[in-house]
C-alpha cells in the first residue's frame, strides 16, 4: 500500500510494543521463579507464580486498553505527522490494537510459563498457527478478495487481533489439559503479595529497560520523522527484516534462561554453564550469517516489501548499516537471558538503558552531518555493538565470581 501506510502502522505499533514493555516484569519474573521452582521439584509453587503473573497481566491489560484507546489522538500527534491519511490510519490501527491488547499481553506470559517447564515446542506450535493465520488474513483483509472488501490498515489490525485471539484460545485449551503446572493452578485464589514481590524483584529491571527502550525508540522515531513519513516506513520495514536476528536470539535467550534456571534450582551448576556456552556458539554463527545476508543482499530484500525506488535506496542503506551489528545484538539478547536466569536482571537492564539512551544524542549529532538519515542508523548500530561487547564482558566476570562461590557448595549428581 506504500510507505505512508507502513509509517502509520509503524508509529502506532510503538505503543503496542510499549504494552509488552510494561509487562516484561511478568514474563521475566514469572519464568525465572517458575523455572527455578520447577527445577527444585516444587511444581505447586511454580503454578502459584504462574497464576499471579497471569492475574496481574489481566489487570494491566484492562487499564492499558482504556487509557490508550481514549488518548490515541494525542499519542499519535507525538510523531508530528503532516499527512492527514497517515494520522487517520495510525489512530485507527492503534484503536483496534488497544481494545484487544489483552491477547498481546497475556500470550507472551503463557509462552514464558510453559517454556519455564522446559517445553518450548508447545509455544512454538501455537505461535506458528497464529503466524500462518495472520499471513493468510493480512492480504485478504488489506486488499480484499472475493467476499472480503479492501480494509487497508484496518484490515492489518483485524488480521493481527484475530490471529492473537486464536493463539490465546489455543493456550487456554492447553492449560485445561496440562499436567506440569497449570493443573495445580486455581485462578479463583487472590493475589499473593509475597510471590508478586519476588516476581517484581526479578522482573522490574527488565520492565524499566523495556519501557525505556520503547520511549527511546519513540524519540528516535520522532527524530526520523523530520525526514518525512518515508523514513519512518524504512525503519519499520528494516526492523521487521532484522527480526531474523533478534527473534532467533530471543528464542535462544528464552530457552537458555529456562535451561539455566532449572539447573540452577537443581544445583546443577556445571550444566548451566554448558547450556550458555552452547547457545553462545550458535548465536555467534547465526549473527555472522545474518550480517552477511543484510549487508550483501540489502536492496533485494527491501524490494520485497516496498516497490518505491527512493524508499528501496534508503532501506538498503539501513540494512547494510544495521547489518554489521547483528552479531553483537544476538550476543546481547542471549546474555541478558542468561543473567536473568540467575536472578541478575539489573546488569543487562543498566547496560541497555545507558547505551540505548546514547542513540538519541548520537542521532542528533550524526544526523546533522553529511550522513543525514544514515547517521541515525549508524547511532543505532553502534549502540548495539557496545551493548553486546560490554554485557558479554560483565557476564564473564559474573561467572568467574559465581564459580568461585559455587566451588564451596556441593553439586548434585547429574
Amino acid at each position: 500500500m506504500g510507505s505512508s501506510s507502513v509509517a502509520a502502522v509503524g508509529a502506532a505499533g510503538m505503543f503496542v510494543n510499549l504494552s509488552g514493555g510494561l509487562t516484561a516484569f511478568l514474563r521475566v519474573g514469572a519464568q525465572v521463579n517458575a523455572a527455578q521452582s520447577y527445577g527444585a521439584g516444587n511444581r505447586e509453587l511454580s503454578a502459584r507464580y504462574a497464576r499471579n503473573a497471569l492475574q496481574i497481566g489481566l489487570i494491566i491489560s484492562l487499564i492499558y486498553s482504556v487509557v490508550v484507546a481514549a488518548f490515541r489522538k494525542p499519542l499519535i500527534s507525538f510523531f508530528r505527522f503532516t499527512n492527514p491519511k497517515v494520522i487517520d490510519d495510525a489512530q485507527t490501527y492503534l484503536l483496534i490494537m488497544a481494545v484487544f491488547i489483552l491477547f498481546n499481553i497475556l500470550n507472551p506470559i503463557f509462552t514464558a510459563i510453559i517454556t519455564a517447564t522446559g517445553n518450548s515446542r508447545t509455544p512454538f506450535k501455537i505461535s506458528t498457527v497464529g503466524l500462518i493465520l495472520n499471513l493468510v488474513l493480512d492480504p485478504l483483509l488489506i486488499f480484499g478478495f472475493g467476499p472480503f472488501k479492501p480494509m487497508g490498515v484496518l484490515g492489518a489490525a483485524a488480521a493481527t487481533v484475530f490471529a492473537q485471539f486464536v493463539v490465546f484460545m489455543l493456550y487456554v485449551s492447553y492449560v485445561r489439559h496440562d499436567e506440569a503446572v497449570f493443573s495445580k493452578m486455581n485462578f479463583k485464589k487472590p493475589l499473593e503479595k509475597d510471590l508478586i514481590s519476588k516476581i517484581v524483584k526479578i522482573g522490574l529491571p527488565s520492565t524499566i529497560q523495556a519501557v525505556m527502550f520503547n520511549g527511546i525508540s519513540m524519540t528516535i522515531g520522532r527524530i526520523i520523522a523530520s525526514w518525512g513519513e518515508t523514513a519512518i516506513a524504512v525503519q519499520k520495514v528494516g526492523i521487521q527484516v532484522e527480526s531474523i536476528s533478534y527473534m532467533a536470539a530471543d528464542g535462544f535467550s528464552s530457552a537458555t534462561n529456562s535451561f539455566i534456571a532449572q539447573n540452577y534450582g537443581a544445583n546443577q551448576f556445571s550444566r548451566s554453564k554448558k547450556g550458555y556456552s552452547t547457545a553462545l556458539r550458535v548465536m555467534v554463527l547465526w549473527g555472522i550469517f545474518t550480517t552477511c545476508i543484510l549487508v550483501f543482499f540489502a536492496p533485494y530484500i527491501f524490494r520485497i516489501f516496498i516497490s518505491e525506488a527512493d524508499v528501496i535506496s534508503l532501506g538498503a542503506d539501513y540494512l547494510r548499516i544495521l547489518g554489521y551489528s547483528q552479531l553483537f545484538m544476538c550476543v546481547e539478547i542471549l546474555t541478558a537471558g542468561a543473567f536473568s536466569a540467575y536472578g541478575k536482571t539489573t546488569p543487562p537492564s543498566v547496560v541497555s538503558i545507558i547505551f540505548t539512551g546514547m542513540r538519541i544524542p548520537m542521532s542528533l549529532i550524526f544526523g546533522k552531518t553529511a550522513l543525514g538519515i544514515n547517521g541515525v542508523w549508524l547511532s543505532i548500530s553502534l549502540s548495539s555493538v557496545f551493548k553486546g561487547i560490554i554485557l558479554l564482558s560483565l557476564f564473564i566476570i559474573f561467572m568467574k565470581k559465581f564459580e568461585r562461590k559455587m566451588d564451596k557448595k556441593p553439586e548434585q549428581q547429574e
